[in-house]
């Protein structure tokens, strides 16, 4: 059952043109990375420099405008970068991206290729809706630090994807819990694809379409439905 996805009042107020593409996919088979999810992240990491074209990739117009809502709500952006961000500076890195597992690698490829925040869930583990707020800061953050589990709370205002159970996702795209992400056991997958303006949302859905077919290739009998844009206001 497609879990609902709610964007606060709040958080549509802090960020006007937020928009989001779910892809919802069902009978996935995951599995440690291959010779071809690796062979898409080489890719992704070239399409990505001809993308900059030299530039740092918080120079590109979306990532900027990912700085100033991160500092909107609080959060150093420069520390603190959203996942696409954070992929694409590692992928012009000697460090390169990382290798997950299939479907990890897939949607990763797909987030620094178009320099799209992307996040994965596992259907699975998530608990009653996903809703995007802004934290009181008492919500439970399930998480690993220092190689032990812990729970962290959210700062007051921060902006978290959460479920019934908890925070899935803090500082917005940032960092994503444990507790739900995608493992090799992995059998449906929710993927958000996350874009401001001046991002426009004809590239988010492409971007959407792009995961679809890859997710398809590596999982030819899954059922897999891209959702229609949801712009935050």
């Amino acid at each position: 059952m497609t879990p609902t996805l709610t964007v606060s009042d709040e958080v549509r107020a802090l960020a006007p043109g937020f928009t989001h593409v779910a892809v919802e996919a069902y009978g996935l088979v995951n599995g440690p990375s291959t010779e071809s999810s690796s062979a898409l992240l080489d890719d992704a990491a070239r399409r990505l420099a001809v993308r900059l074209d030299g530039r740092a990739p918080h120079e590109d117009p979306h990532m900027a405008a990912w700085r100033e809502v991160y500092t909107a709500f609080g959060s150093k952006p420069s520390r603190t970068r959203n996942s696409a961000e954070a992929l694409a500076k590692r992928a012009l890195s000697g460090a390169g991206l990382p290798r997950v597992n299939v479907l990890v690698d897939v949607y990763n490829a797909v987030s620094v290729a178009h320099l799209i925040p992307v996040g994965g869930e596992d259907l699975d583990l998530i608990q009653g809706g996903m809703r995007l707020v802004r934290a009181t800061g008492e919500e439970d953050f399930p998480t690993v630090a220092a190689g032990e589990e812990t729970v962290e709370h959210p700062d007051a205002g921060e902006v978290v994807w959460c479920d019934e159970a908890g925070v899935t996702c803090r500082r917005w795209n940032w960092r994503q819990g444990p507790r739900t992400r995608l493992t090799e056991r992995t059998a449906s997958g929710l993927f958000l694809l996350e874009g401001l303006a001046p991002v426009p949302v004809s590239e988010v859905t492409a971007a959407a379409g792009e995961l679809a077919e890859l997710l398809e290739k590596f999982s030819p009998q899954a059922r897999i439905t891209v959702h229609a844009p949801q712009p935050a206001a």
